[in-house]
């Protein structure tokens, strides 16, 4: 089965991977169709597991090779990934600022980006998900492109490592979006369409990394800790304060640390 998808081209490994992590972004959001409202605890602890899946894929799937792909180059090898990383992070304040969306769990008073003349709950939400979800689009479709420009840090299973450990954390962003949505009253169906529409940004996103670092490979080192450091915003803007906003610090925090320990194992076994 590895032999077969080796053989493909790495955009379609790239949409193979994300059409998981969007399905399982889909998946999340279909529990709208079995209840209205999940217990908060169990909501937080998804979350906290989704961060530590994030953290864990900064560092073992993106950081880390960076490091080991921009030895040699002629620079000090942490250049790369400290210029990269913060560039990630800066680029995704910049969107921030810019996109109008809102978190779950607040008010529409609470919006950010430039707001539009009219304001709709359901577009701003998906919106702020969609947004979380660039990196992680981006962090895959890098991570094949590494492998097709065949740089020996990489590996095929760690780039499906990378996938599946994504696909796992998307799962609770579903389910962020479209629970929310069915609670202020909107329909099991369409609460269901605005929650997995999230995701249809990573495959795009993914295509875009494979692109990148294909037809530039001294980029590679900068697109890993470009990814990384998007991630990583995301996780401390939004992804740990959501998970402990309710009050569920230490629940969020074991299962952060749960979901970093998973993901690790992951990356390192099949990496």
């Amino acid at each position: 089965m590895l032999d077969f998808f080796l053989d493909l081209h790495p955009v379609v490994q790239a949409l193979i991977a994300t059409s998981f992590t969007w399905g399982m972004t889909a998946l999340g959001a279909a529990l709208v169709f079995a209840t209205k409202t999940l217990n908060q605890k169990l909501l937080d602890s998804m979350l906290g597991f989704a961060g530590g899946v994030m953290i864990a894929a900064s560092f073992w799937s993106l950081l880390s090779p960076a490091l080991d792909m921009a030895e040699g180059d002629g620079l000090p090898a942490w250049i790369p990934a400290a210029v990269g990383f913060l560039l990630g992070g800066l680029f995704l304040w910049g969107v921030d600022k810019i996109l109008p969306h809102l978190h779950p769990n607040s008010s529409i008073e609470e919006a950010e980006g430039i707001q539009p003349s009219k304001k709709r709950r359901s577009t701003l939400l998906a919106l702020a998900i969609t947004l979380h979800n660039i990196p992680e689009g981006l962090a895959v479709g890098v991570a094949f492109g590494a492998v097709a420009a065949e740089f020996p840090s990489s590996s095929l299973a760690g780039a499906i490592a990378l996938g599946i450990g994504i696909g796992i954390q998307n799962f609770p962003e579903g389910v962020a979006v479209s629970m929310p949505l069915r609670r202020d009253g909107m329909s099991r169906m369409k609460s269901f369409m605005y929650g997995q529409f999230s995701g249809m940004v990573e495959p795009i996103s993914a295509v875009i990394g494979v692109l990148a670092v294909t037809l530039i490979e001294p980029l590679l080192p900068y697109a890993l800790s470009f990814a990384a450091g998007a991630m990583i915003f995301v996780v401390a803007e939004e992804v740990i304060p959501g998970s402990q906003e309710e009050g569920n610090k230490d629940l969020a925090s074991m299962t952060l640390m749960i979901g970093f320990t998973v993901m690790m194992i992951l990356d390192v076994a099949l990496g």
